[in-house]
């Protein structure tokens, strides 16, 4: 999967998955003991694993239509999957303390969405730091051959 398979797909997912979180039969209240939040709008479980409200299913809305605007380009799905590394590895630190596990009363990132948040960081820290760049084969008109000239598939400026 190249770089821009990447921000496509984690867009498609988080899309969804911020759409699914207003769906009343994906959602579930949440358990007994589970914390407070200060604003509570929509505040439940989706798959009743992971906990979401109103701003977290607006969140993931945002990082899925960033990942498919960001497809578009080499440099702008680079871009998307190291901003999205440091995003996600910052709440997943914050989803491990309290007080910050909830963004100060504002949105859940405990429970499930720790390691899911944890998961992500760490698949886009790859393509966002570590996967080679992508390559285009290109094929010269009239030339009968199989062998195939590469070219980098450089951002354009």
């Amino acid at each position: 999967m190249g770089i821009r398979s990447f921000a496509s797909l984690a867009g498609l997912v988080y899309l969804v998955i911020g759409i699914f979180g207003f769906l009343p039969g994906l959602t579930h209240a949440p358990p007994a003991g589970a914390p407070h939040l200060a604003f509570a709008t929509n505040y439940s479980y989706l798959f009743g694993l992971f906990p979401v409200n109103l701003l977290h299913n607006v969140f993931h809305i945002a990082i899925g239509l960033w990942g498919f605007l960001a497809s578009s380009s080499l440099a702008a799905s680079r871009t998307f999957a190291r901003g999205v590394a440091l995003l996600y590895g910052v709440l997943t630190f914050m989803g491990l303390f309290p007080g910050l596990n909830t963004v100060f009363g504002l949105l859940p990132l405990f429970g499930h969405d720790v390691w899911i948040h944890a998961g992500t960081a760490l698949v886009a820290a790859y393509f966002g730091f570590a996967a080679a760049l992508e390559v285009t084969r290109v094929r010269r008109a009239g030339v009968k051959s199989e062998k195939v000239k590469v070219y980098e598939d450089r951002p354009h400026a």
